[in-house]
């Protein structure tokens, strides 16, 4: 079982921070929030995390301060700041106060994601392939290469395809919604009158279940699918 990681969101804006908080926990993510700047500053510098979201414009003490805080105390932690303010110059002072990466407001969440796991990479290299290799039974996906295997024989899949595979994976033994899936695999709205969930169910079955045991994609009727050995 993959071990989750840790990360410290410091948001003001309770909608936001309960949204991102909702995403990166379905991504197997363990989420902390901070709604302002000094509770921020004192779970940083006393806790351990993996990562840190850490937002600029917070009440009682600003982003840029609580970085100069974290660096002072000789903490390591990668720190990704999140706000409204693109200007060069509020880049630069984030990168000069310690920031690992900066995104701009708004931001789709696939980019969060992957800023993340880039900065999660760097800080902890020697996990690097630990972490991108997801296996089931004896289905393998190597996120490194972008290839699947099934008892030795390798699968192609198409871009969808492999994002689909991944997302379950990551969740294995959970039963996902078909909006548990559209929302995560597609970044869509929820449209009930499509099929989309069901054709690439099918797809993957076809690739990696039809001419291999055990069967690995069950449906749950009414609930939706899921990935698992029995």
């Amino acid at each position: 079982m993959e071990n989750k990681m840790n990360i410290l969101l410091i948001e003001d804006d309770k909608r936001v921070s309960d949204s991102l908080r909702n995403g990166l926990e379905k991504k197997n993510f363990t989420v902390e929030p901070a709604y302002d700047g000094y509770i921020g500053s004192r779970l940083a510098t006393t806790n351990t995390y993996d990562i840190i979201l850490l937002d600029l414009n917070l009440p009682i003490m600003n982003g840029f301060d609580i970085c100069k805080i974290i660096r002072q105390q000789q903490i390591n932690t990668p720190i990704l700041m999140l706000t409204a303010m693109g200007e060069i110059d509020d880049k630069v002072k984030g990168f000069d106060y310690g920031a690992d990466d900066y995104l701009v407001k708004p931001f789709e969440f696939r980019e969060l994601l992957a800023r993340i796991q880039a900065l999660l990479r760097r800080a902890n290299p020697s996990q690097q392939s630990v972490s991108e290799i997801l296996t089931e039974a004896n289905l393998t996906m190597d996120l490194r290469t972008k290839t699947v295997s099934r008892d030795g024989q390798s699968i192609e899949l198409t871009a969808r395809e492999f994002e689909l595979l991944e997302y379950m994976l990551r969740n294995k033994g959970r039963v996902l919604s078909k909006i548990d899936i559209v929302e995560n695999v597609w970044d869509l709205n929820f449209d009930t009158s499509t099929n989309i969930v069901e054709v690439y169910i099918n797809y993957l079955r076809k690739k990696i279940d039809k001419s291999f045991e055990p069967k690995l994609i069950h449906t749950k009727t009414g609930l939706g699918y899921v990935l698992k050995t029995n």
